[in-house]
């Protein structure tokens, strides 16, 4: 149910900007139930932010014109710069002009906002090839959170004739985020010989099995002179049964298109795909065939069907992408082969086989075949960490859950992030509707902070009633805590009261509201959902039916009273669908009640919780239920003040 936010502050209980902000975003307060109504200015300001978006370089400059003392100026002219950097389509002007940004640069240096418009400039200096000015923006470049920039940055170091292959392959791993920058780094890398032509086409597949299709059909480009005939990758990516009828000719880029026409054709039809690949297969070299049986595992696990192990089985020591490792290992846990779990997990690459989920899986695994003493080292490992993966480490370590000991701050070192340079600013942002910027400062000074500093910091937005950023900023913290603000319960009589009218625990509501909404009173998301428990409109005027409300409207089904009472109450009918599992509930409520029914029918045998969570096929869904249930725990050991079970809620799922 809760897409990607675009989450919508009241006005009322906001701490907004006065008309002095500054440009250096600082700004005196008002009173905490300040009304804020947009002004002419102000509106004037969004209509400039949605023409920089698209890159309107035009209409951007004469809507600046309209407001000179506008009183956030960076940003005025941060959206006036930025279309002039880029084309309607998004990709780098060769001819952006210079003096602008660097005059930007020099008079904001050292805030949100001009690394930002580094991040913008560094684009252009590597689509231009610039690397000496590059390489002198990149080392000021903070945050280093693009991989198009970082991809820049791999080709400045080959320029200069180093070798980055190995930095290269682990930074290129999800081509959703690749733009011109990783393009230009992997045909830059062929030119150089560092990609091999087997490089290259683990890139086009990888592209082409994300459904990159764009980006696939540009990485082509670097095979250079054994780029194949437009037809025949025509025929391989877009009709691959008539391409594999022609048999495989006995050279390498006719295996490379079989193996792509078998990863299309995979997407649509793993057991078609499996069909024909067994047919061909023989005319492919061991490695090739390990990684044709691997694609159509990845696809066929998507679908949760029962061959999918059996598929991934002939897959040992292929090279797959990421996501294609991940579903290996989780086709394995669903066929409870925990020797497939071991050594799938092992194959990953490094940075993968390091995240807490397979550190985990592995340990279980390990454990299982005799070796205890291995397998508490990997728990002990992760143990420590707030999340599901450290709650169940530590209960395999024979511990139950418990909060960690309250950091309390002063009011003094509360009082003093009033003055917090971007806190004012970020606010009137919010105010506006302008998440992104509004998070991005309220973010950036909290890089410096101690743990003392920024439990000040949860505490002082937890005063202003920024909910969501007393939990993200309480969650920031390493050796010091409060878990009342990283679990934030406001609103308590009313959550108390619903849940316990439906049978459910409170704890429980909290976990799901904190992870739909962060209790930001009138969250929106993408498809439509509203409120602090992210109801589909829909949705709520069929619960208000059952329960005897009658027609709402919108402003009514996202009041405070209602929305719990009716998100409560539909968490409550799922539950009683779901024969009390709080897992398939809790997907339910995000996915909708049918899915994770069918997920249950496809089960060949009853599993763990924790595996049915982590092979849900819907991404989004599986780090829902993860989070949720994880949040639950550490709301049951607030409220009831005693150690918890994160496994005996989990529990386990039946076909």
């Amino acid at each position: 149910m809760s897409k990607r936010f675009n989450r919508v502050y009241l006005a009322v209980g906001y701490v907004l900007a006065a008309a002095t902000l500054v440009a250096c975003g600082t700004a005196s307060a008002v009173r905490p139930d300040a009304d804020f109504s947009p002004s002419s200015d102000d509106r004037i300001f969004m209509q400039l932010r949605e023409a920089s978006r698209a890159n309107d370089a035009g209409r951007a400059a004469a809507l600046a014109t309209q407001i000179p003392n506008y009183p956030a100026p960076s940003y005025v002219e941060y959206f006036t710069i930025k279309p002039q950097l880029f084309d309607s389509q998004g990709h780098a002007r060769p001819d952006a002009p210079d003096a602008p940004v660097l005059s930007f640069l020099q008079r904001y240096d050292g805030q949100a906002i001009a690394d930002r418009m580094r991040n913008d400039y560094l684009v252009v200096l590597g689509g231009r090839h610039d690397w000496r000015n590059f390489e002198q923006q990149y080392f000021r470049f903070v945050l280093n959170d693009d991989t198009q920039v970082k991809c820049y940055a791999l080709e400045a170091r080959q320029s200069r004739g180093e070798n980055i292959v190995e930095a290269a392959r682990a930074l290129l791993v999800d081509p959703k985020w690749y733009g011109d920058g990783c393009v230009d780094l992997i045909a830059a890398l062929a030119e150089s010989g560092q990609f091999t032509s087997d490089d290259i086409w683990q890139q086009i597949r990888l592209a082409y099995e994300q459904n990159y299709t764009t980006t696939g059909a540009n990485i082509v480009d670097a095979l250079g002179q054994e780029r194949p005939k437009p037809e025949l990758l025509d025929n391989a990516v877009n009709k691959p049964p008539l391409y594999l009828a022609r048999g495989v000719m006995p050279n390498t880029p006719a295996h490379q298109l079989t193996l792509l026409a078998i990863t299309r054709m995979a997407r649509n039809d793993p057991a078609m795909a499996a069909a024909t690949f067994s047919s061909v297969a023989p005319s492919l070299t061991p490695a090739e065939r390990a990684t044709g049986w691997g694609t159509i595992g990845y696809q066929a696990a998507l679908k949760r069907m029962p061959s999918a192990a059996d598929w991934y089985r002939l897959s040992a020591n292929a090279q797959l992408s990421n996501p294609a490792y991940e579903w290996r290992t989780r086709s394995a846990l669903l066929a409870g082969d925990w020797n497939m779990v071991r050594w799938s997990i092992e194959q990953m690459p490094p940075t993968l086989r390091s995240q807490p989920a397979w550190v985990y899986w592995h340990g279980r695994a390990v454990k299982q075949a005799g070796d205890a003493a291995t397998a508490n080292q990997e728990f002990q490992s992760i143990a420590d960490q707030y999340n599901f993966y450290g709650q169940l480490a530590l209960e395999e370590l024979g511990q139950k859950i418990t909060v960690p000991p309250r950091t309390p701050v002063s009011d003094a070192e509360i009082a003093q992030m009033q003055s917090v340079p971007g806190f004012a600013l970020s606010q009137r942002f919010y105010a506006l509707n302008m998440r992104l910027e509004g998070n991005r400062e309220w973010n950036w000074p909290l890089r410096t902070m101690t743990d003392r500093q920024l439990l000040a910091a949860a505490q002082y937005a937890k005063r202003i009633e920024l909910y969501d950023r007393t939990v993200n900023t309480a969650d920031k913290t390493k050796t010091e805590h409060d878990f009342t603000l990283r679990y934030l319960s406001p609103f308590r009589d009313i959550v108390e009261r619903d849940a316990q009218s439906t049978g459910l625990d409170t704890e429980w509501a909290y976990g799901l509201i904190r992870q739909e909404s962060r209790f930001i009173i009138n969250a929106r998301s993408d498809v439509g959902a509203g409120g602090l428990m992210q109801l589909m409109p829909g949705t709520a005027q069929l619960v208000a039916k059952k329960i005897g409300l009658g027609a709402l409207s919108r402003a009514q089904m996202n009041d405070i009273d209602t929305n719990i009472l009716l998100g409560t109450n539909y968490l409550s009918m799922i539950y009683n669908q779901f024969d009390n599992s709080p897992v398939l509930a809790t997907a339910g409520y995000n996915a909708g009640p049918g899915r994770p029914r069918q997920w249950r029918q496809d089960l060949r045998a009853p599993v763990e919780g924790a595996v049915f969570a982590e092979t849900i096929p819907f991404s989004e869904t599986r780090d829902y239920v993860k989070n949720v249930l994880s949040n639950t725990v550490y709301y049951a050991a607030l409220f009831e003040g005693r150690p918890q079970s994160l496994k005996a809620r989990l529990g386990y799922i039946a076909p």
